[in-house]
């Protein structure tokens, strides 16, 4: 069984919840009204990066707009090879949701997979977001403003997400790493 995303529906719904027009949302969000409409209607299949412009506009975290999992059960079991993932950088990067924003828990942990070569820019997030990296394999560099730091295998890296950074894979091979988002604000 494939996760499928539901970003139209979650879309609307967060959209409706707060009683917002497509005008106030491209306000908000710096997404174009046209845009923003395409993606309810399923038209339109939004990159990481329109996703948090979305997200960081109305406020909700990354994850709560991929959501299916509606349940909030005591155990959950993911499996990997059942996680649908987002697909960036023309194929090079791809991001398994692996646990999705629940505000009890103020946080949403992520698989993330950079080709050989491959360079992700993510703009800066609100303030009160924290990433967590812990690599699994290969080499990372990570920008964050003007800083660099490398990570080898088994390394990981705290950083509050308000500058722009930079992810970059430095091995010859893919580079996989967990990838966590803290929301404390």
């Amino acid at each position: 069984m494939q996760i499928k995303f539901n970003i139209d529906k979650n879309l609307n719904k967060a959209r409706k919840r707060r009683g917002l027009s497509l005008d106030k949302v491209s306000e908000l969000t710096g997404v174009s009204k046209a845009m923003l409409g395409q993606i309810e209607r399923g038209e339109s299949a939004p990159t990481v990066n329109v996703l948090w412009k979305i997200a960081t506009g109305l406020k909700v975290s990354f994850s709560s707009l991929l959501s299916n999992q509606e349940e909030d059960k005591e155990t959950l079991l993911i499996h990997h090879s059942e996680v649908t993932p987002i697909i960036e950088e023309n194929g090079q990067m791809r991001i398994y949701p692996q646990f999705i924003f629940d505000s009890n828990r103020g946080f949403e942990v992520f698989i993330i997979e950079l080709e050989q070569g491959c360079s992700h820019k993510s703009e800066p997030h609100d303030e009160g977001v924290e990433e967590y990296i812990s690599l699994i394999e290969g080499v990372l560099e990570v920008n964050i403003g003007e800083d660099i730091y490398v990570l080898n295998k088994g390394d990981a890296m705290r950083y509050m997400a308000n500058k722009k950074h930079i992810y970059r894979n430095l091995a010859d091979k893919c580079t996989s790493f967990h990838h966590i988002i803290y929301y404390f604000s």
